[in-house]
């Protein structure tokens, strides 16, 4: 593997960045089946974990079914993605001793969320800051629903088009901020504009694949609600392993690492 190095960027005046390697289109499909195996070596942390992450869109599915709106899981599915990167550090933890050829403990994987608490907040209040404006705009959104019982195609079009266009918008940047932020604080001792201008960079050297990689979140994203949260036991550990994964193929490093 190519060696790495910090280098500074005329275009990024306050941080410094992290060289990037250029990957294969269908690399997170390689990234995915490297999750599952890392699932497979720990299976008993994976499951916990993935029960854990399964509480948050229980509670989504039960908010949903509360209000009878079908349209609020739109928004609760974008929220779900924008906040799921802040759980995901101990889920990097156990790829991470797998790596390295150690055993995973749940005592390890939390202390893991500590090495750099700065940056891990500060990451997730951004986070916060992100989900709280979108749910701002998604309510305003809600608010130019057409009033009348039975709406026709062209009322709905413009409500639809709308919600959809900024949805994605909401989705493109929460996936350029958080696609290798976390993992570079978590292995990393660097600032947050340093992870953040890395991930930026990084995403921007692998605009397809990235759009690859995007499609697929969503996707298992979704499935995981058809199935009534029970798939993201499963589903969440799987893409959190794979997100470091994707970190190591990605984000270039001096050391030589096998993650195959």
């Amino acid at each position: 593997m190519p060696s790495s190095s910090t280098e500074k960027d005329p275009t990024h005046k306050y941080a410094r960045t992290i060289e990037s390697n250029k990957v294969e289109l269908f690399a997170p499909f390689h990234w995915l089946s490297l999750g599952l195996k890392d699932f497979i070596a720990a299976p008993i942390m994976s499951i916990v974990y993935g029960l854990l992450f399964s509480l948050i869109p229980v509670a989504i599915i039960y908010f949903y079914s509360e209000t009878g709106n079908y349209l609020i899981n739109i928004s609760m599915t974008i929220t779900f993605t924008l906040i799921a990167p802040i759980f995901a550090a101990a889920l990097y933890d156990v790829s991470w001793e797998l790596e390295k050829g150690h055993k995973p403990s749940f005592s390890h994987s939390v202390k893991t969320m500590l090495r750099n608490p700065v940056g891990a907040w500060g990451f997730a209040v951004l986070l916060l800051l992100i989900m709280t404006a979108w749910l701002r705009i998604a309510t305003l959104v809600y608010a130019l629903y057409p009033d009348s019982i039975n709406p026709t195609f062209e009322e709905l079009l413009a409500f639809l088009s709308l919600g959809s266009i900024l949805g994605a918008v909401m989705l493109v940047v929460v996936l350029v901020l958080s696609a290798f932020t976390p993992q570079v604080l978590l292995e990393r001792k660097v600032d947050i504009m340093t992870a953040l201008f890395t991930s930026t960079k990084a995403v921007a050297n692998n605009v397809p694949v990235m759009l690859v990689w995007g499609a697929i979140l969503i996707c298992l994203v979704f499935i995981g609600f058809l199935t009534s949260a029970l798939g993201f036991i499963v589903i969440m550990p799987v893409l959190s392993y794979a997100s470091w994964h994707a970190y190591i193929a990605v984000i270039k490093t001096k050391m030589t690492r096998n993650y195959e």
